[in-house]
């Protein structure tokens, strides 16, 4: 006959899907804050609003800034809604859902890379109707970023190259891919590219990238705001 579970296990259980359900409430408004936030900046980019609307909406945002009450987190802090290192990032530039900042970018591991799909929007323009040529870069260093962890490598950049093959539109689905080419050590060389979803066979950028392994007492150093450092 099997012998019951502990009660004291069934406790721990409980609580610890009571915290798993509170982390995707949070993520979850935090999300939606953060989708709302991309439309007002996309409205503000776009809009030909007269001053007095302007000077108003001004007004209304700083009522709103000033709701965020609470304590706010530190520089180096890292945000309890997300896994740091090579997970989760809410507040990425890049794929956080809660950043109004970021397109954001959607990632899927693949072997020894990484893939991610966006569409850039207004705010990202550079030449009319394109996107930043930073924003292709930012877009290609995150990915490469995510391809090194898929390796078993997470690493820094520490040198990426750019070609600019073809100007990237904006609010038109786009592909970006990543892959680990060699290691070297600590150092990890990878290649990744972005095309539009329509004509995948077109690149229109390419780059180059190198990153480092940091060692765990390196780790430490430059991210005090770790609750446990990688071994």
């Amino acid at each position: 006959m099997t012998s019951p579970l502990p009660h004291h296990s069934a406790a721990g259980t409980a609580a610890q899907r009571q915290e798993e359900e509170e982390l995707h409430r949070q993520r979850a408004a935090i999300a939606a804050l953060g989708h709302e936030l991309r439309a007002l900046v996309d409205a503000a980019v776009r809009t030909a609003a007269t001053p007095s609307t302007l000077h108003r909406v001004a007004s209304g945002a700083q009522r709103l800034t000033a709701q965020l009450t609470g304590r706010r987190r530190a520089r180096a802090e890292v945000p309890e809604v997300d896994e740091f290192p090579g997970g989760v990032r809410m507040y990425s530039p890049v794929t956080g859902a809660g950043s109004p900042l970021a397109p954001p970018l959607h990632v899927t591991r693949i072997d020894r890379g990484a893939m991610g799909t966006c569409i850039l929007g207004i705010a990202h323009e550079g030449p009319p109707g394109y996107g930043h040529g930073g924003i292709s870069a930012m877009l290609l260093d995150e990915l490469m970023g995510w391809a090194c962890a898929t390796a078993g490598m997470p690493g820094m950049t520490v040198s990426l190259q750019m070609r600019y093959h073809r100007p990237v539109p904006l609010e038109s689905p786009l592909r970006v891919l990543a892959h680990v080419t060699d290691t070297d050590g600590r150092k990890v060389h990878v290649t990744g590219s972005i095309a539009a979803e329509e004509d995948l066979s077109t690149t229109l950028v390419t780059g180059e990238g190198v990153f480092v392994s940091p060692d765990p007492d390196h780790v430490r150093a430059l991210f005090p705001g770790l609750r446990s450092a990688p071994r």
